[in-house]
């Protein structure tokens, strides 16, 4: 079994290793947006029975309309880590097929392929995928560098990828600021196509273990058999059908406050800002492995990387205090 993957959270383990406690920690090691949108009303029956196939219909039809998806409704799914896992059967084992990932970038693809028995190649542009890939992941917007691939290259992509029966696989897990880059529209007649969408980050419910699975009707039948009956929740496909449908464009201003706040103070204290998206920003430093530990010494919490030692991502503040808080324990930090 190979080893996991590290990510940002886990702000209890970082108490634990310096101290107070969690609750009081301020952390910005994810890339969800900190200011969660309002829930609105669930009915009662939505916790009290299973989730009817009305309500699994409504949320798919919010979906549909949100993404502007045409045609395909979009598959309600227990967050996009559970169909991640599920991608390796989508291949035949012993064909000699091979899987390209355009890398840096969300480990659980090379691992969940890796743990299957897939060789994986990691490449730097889809340019370097070539005829013997019979599936290809591209994280667009990606994590963490927040680079982008634009849809005529994507477009592309797959028909390179249909012509040998292959796949592509699309996570546009942080494209809801941006939906000019998004293949939702496009879908419907790119047949060799899937796309994951995720909904907790960026209406900031990730707790909710929500996200979306667009591609064609056979593809998104056989990921709702292996994930089962009543995958997800009724008061999470309940909040979709109402969230999905309501007026985004509050959530994406305060979203650009908070990154304008978060990119005052970094680049204020002669940080360098290397990539990112509306949701998180990278800076590139030969210090990062000090600036973290001290932003840990005083209960911050950012995202580092092992294969990239001056990289740390910095997740959104949710308010002017925490990014006063922030620049304060900064500025304090020995150059």
């Amino acid at each position: 079994m190979s080893a996991p993957i590290i990510h940002g959270g886990g702000v209890t383990g970082a108490a634990a290793a310096f101290g107070g406690r969690p609750e009081d920690w301020l952390d910005l090691s994810t890339g969800i947006n900190p200011c969660p949108a309002a829930l609105p009303e669930i009915p009662t029956r939505a916790w009290h029975r299973l989730p009817d196939s009305h309500l699994v219909e409504e949320a798919r039809r919010a979906a549909r309309d949100y993404y502007g998806s045409g045609e395909i409704l979009p598959l309600p799914v227990p967050g996009t880590q559970s169909v991640i896992q599920l991608l390796p059967r989508l291949l035949t084992k012993g064909e000699g097929a091979r899987v390209a990932i355009v890398a840096p970038t969300y480990g659980e693809y090379a691992r969940a392929f890796i743990s299957a028995g897939f060789a994986v190649d990691t490449v730097d542009h889809v340019a370097a995928i070539g005829t013997e890939h019979r599936l290809t992941v591209v994280v667009n917007p990606n994590n963490p560098d927040g680079l982008t691939c634009p849809v005529e290259t994507l477009i592309g992509l797959h028909d390179r990828m249909k012509a040998v029966n292959g796949l592509l696989v699309v996570d546009e897990a942080f494209g809801d600021v941006d939906p000019a880059l998004s293949l939702a529209g496009h879908a419907q007649r790119l047949s060799n196509l899937v796309i994951f969408r995720s909904f907790g980050k960026f209406f900031g419910l990730a707790g909710l273990r929500l996200g979306f699975a667009i591609a064609r009707d056979d593809i998104l039948k056989r990921f709702e058999e292996w994930l089962g009956p009543w995958a997800v929740s009724g008061p999470a496909l309940s909040i979709a059908g109402s969230l999905l449908r309501s007026d985004v464009s509050p959530i994406r201003r305060l979203i650009d406050e908070r990154r304008a706040g978060l990119h005052a103070v970094l680049t204020g204290l002669g940080l360098q800002i290397t990539g990112g998206t509306a949701l998180f920003t990278l800076v590139d430093d030969a210090r990062a492995s000090d600036i973290y530990t001290h932003l840990c010494r005083h209960h911050i919490l950012v995202r580092k990387f092992d294969y990239a030692p001056a990289w740390l991502r910095f997740g959104l503040t949710p308010d002017p205090a925490a990014d006063r808080r922030l620049g304060e324990v900064l500025q304090r930090f020995e150059r």
